[in-house]
């Protein structure tokens, strides 16, 4: 029987577009979640949106919406948005939905019967964007939230009461008991020292606004944040209705994790614990909060214009760079800052030169030195092959114990560590001098075996981390189903190998001045978000205008000035043009040598980098291939129409 394990964000409030914090969280989840179920787990994981409360009743209002239309909106767009990353949840929660309202209501009646809530009247600091009270001594400087840094207002209504201070030994004892309840070490020194300064009971009820859960027995009140919010996490598993088979195989069962921003660590390592203690539901999750992003500057703020939103990042770079830079910058018990240059630098070095490269060129040597097929050869005593898979080994022990331990960053520095190793491998054994030695073909056919069989260990490795990536290593190197699996990470698993002969390089290198100018506007709001457009339509005497004509490319080099740059002198029987054009990620110079390509010759010339082009080579692109157009019947200076 599989082991279980159950994770969960916390479910987002919708004031409005979820950014690169948020993202982080979720790609989090996914990523551990899909590490585990690589590992065989049954794993169940969790997100979902916050929806009731004073502000969103507000903001509805501001908007001319109702506060379901608005949470509506807020939801799908969400959703499209967890779409976009290929977030791999189980269960997307609405605390507007009937599932978890009525539990809910259950178990604000059930507190109340036993007297673990109690009516009384409520006068404090509130902060309306946080839906939290605060006394006069938490406060910041002019009575602003400790929190956010915007200003409170005092509250005084009739309100129902938690009592927290009941169970505060008690919860100083579980924690005492289970060290590892709260993770980093950090965050549980800052709880414990909250609760010894002694715990205030929790206001859970408001009767000042009405978008929430009403109350059973007192219809005027509608239940507070945090205890509709919380509960989330086993209402979702169908806790206290006829069909709680998912409670009773998850909340119960090997691993339940909750994965919060540090901003709510103490709702969920004091509130949430405290609920259940009083409920009698067992305490089964383990809480890891972690940092937050930064910019250069400081916190993240939407009131204050300053954050950034992944849409664009996945729009221009794709998937994997994004996921890829998340989880390698935020360290496990610290905050992350993002940057333009780092993030480009990221994009570059690790991905494109680093891993990219060495899955290029190893395919291009078996290409080059065995016509792309590869004989399984036998192994040897040689001190490089030895160490190459020791480091292989060591990888796979060393990211299985910082995955377990939520570790992801430090996880991928593992992986990039066995990259840095396996291309200094190619380094030490030199496959281009064993190539011209007819006797050292079979250390030439082990190296390259080598070469194959790490990448394969580092493709696993990258499954729920890289998720096209990893597919296209596996795609490139002919690599099937059942040596992609867990299991299937022992060295030598690997037979014989038939790798494509069209490589494609998985990270063309990203213009370093382009890309950080880019990124710089968009953390300043001066990129425009990309926007569906009304169809643009042109006649037949735009079209008419263009001069498309073929062109044979006679030579081509790389421009000396810019790596993405190719300059090519292409005959299109008018005269020999020179062109410059960014495809040096998909073409070498010698491939494009001879072809008969499609070209608009009729551009007002321009200089590139500080070369003069005249004219434009049309070709096709998606996410990862670009692809030159050409023909073949066709002569140079044919005309295209």
């Amino acid at each position: 029987m599989k082991e279980t394990f159950y994770i969960t964000t916390p479910i987002y409030y919708p004031s409005g577009k979820l950014h690169i914090g948020n993202t982080y969280t979720t790609v989090l989840c996914d990523t551990i979640n899909r590490y585990k179920n690589l590992r065989g787990f049954d794993t169940r994981y969790l997100t979902g949106m916050d929806e009731h409360g004073q502000k969103v009743q507000t903001v509805a209002l501001e908007l001319g919406k109702t506060p379901q239309e608005h949470v509506d909106d807020i939801a799908e767009d969400t959703k499209k948005l967890w779409n976009m990353l290929d977030i791999q949840y189980d269960d997307f929660i609405r605390t507007t939905e009937k599932r978890h309202k009525t539990i809910v209501k259950q178990i604000f009646e059930k507190l109340l019967d036993q007297d673990d809530i109690y009516l009384g009247e409520y006068e404090g600091y509130y902060c309306m964007p946080d839906e939290s009270f605060f006394t006069e001594t938490q406060l910041g400087e002019n009575h602003t939230c400790p929190d956010c840094g915007r200003p409170t207002t005092i509250v005084k209504e009739e309100s129902y009461f938690l009592r927290l201070s009941k169970y505060e030994k008690r919860l100083l004892d579980f924690i005492d008991k289970n060290p590892d309840f709260i993770t980093p070490e950090s965050r549980k020194n800052e709880v414990v020292s909250f609760i010894k300064q002694g715990l205030f009971d929790l206001s859970v009820s408001r009767t000042s606004f009405d978008w929430g859960i009403k109350v059973i027995s007192n219809p005027a009140h509608v239940v507070y944040v945090w205890i509709d919010a919380l509960s989330n996490y086993i209402s979702a598993l169908g806790y206290g209705t006829d069909d709680n088979s998912l409670y009773e195989k998850y909340w119960k069962g090997d691993e339940v994790i909750h994965v919060v921003g540090k901003d709510i660590l103490r709702f969920h390592a004091i509130f949430w614990p405290i609920m259940l203690m009083a409920l009698d539901i067992p305490i089964t999750f383990k809480l890891y909060a972690h940092g937050w992003y930064m910019m250069k500057d400081g916190k993240m703020s939407k009131s204050k214009g300053k954050v950034v939103y992944p849409e664009p990042l996945i729009e221009r770079y794709g998937l994997d760079p994004v996921r890829y830079y998340l989880l390698r910058e935020l360290p496990y018990a610290g905050d992350g800052v993002f940057t333009p240059e780092d993030f480009v630098a990221r994009t570059n070095f690790d991905l494109a030169n680093d891993f990219g490269n060495l899955l290029n060129r190893t395919i291009n040597m078996i290409n080059k030195y065995f016509d792309s097929n590869l004989e399984k050869p036998k192994p040897s005593n040689s001190s490089f092959d030895e160490e190459l898979i020791q480091k292989t080994q060591d990888t796979v022990l060393a990211f299985q114990t910082n995955m377990d331990e939520l570790k992801v960053a430090a996880a991928i520095q593992e992986i990039w560590s066995l990259v840095s190793r396996t291309n200094k491998y190619i380094d030490e054994t030199t496959p281009w001098v064993l190539a011209k030695d007819e006797d050292k073909k079979v250390d030439l056919q082990r190296v390259m075996y080598n070469l194959v069989e790490a990448i394969r260990h580092i493709g696993i490795l990258l499954r729920p981390i890289l998720l096209e990536a990893s597919e296209e290593l596996f795609k490139q190197l002919n690599i099937s189903e059942h040596l992609q699996t867990w299991e299937s990470l022992k060295w030598g698993e690997l037979g014989d190998i038939e790798v494509t002969k069209s490589p494609v390089p998985i990270f063309p290198r990203l213009d370093k001045e382009t890309e950080e100018e880019y990124l710089t506007n968009l953390l300043n709001n001066k990129v425009v978000p990309v926007k569906a457009i009304e169809e643009d339509l042109i006649d037949i005497s735009d079209f008419a205008k263009l001069d498309i004509v073929v062109g044979e490319i006679l030579e081509c080099a790389k421009h000396p000035d810019a790596d993405k740059l190719l300059v090519s002198k292409i005959n299109t029987l008018d005269k020999v043009r020179q062109i410059v054009s960014g495809i040096s990620a998909y073409y070498t110079p010698e491939e494009l040598v001879g072809k008969k390509v499609v070209v608009i010759k009729n551009l007002k010339p321009v200089k590139i980098r500080g070369i003069l082009s005249e004219g434009m080579i049309l070709a096709g692109k998606n996410k990862k291939d670009l692809e030159v157009l050409s023909v073949n019947a066709l002569n140079a200076g044919d005309k295209i129409s």
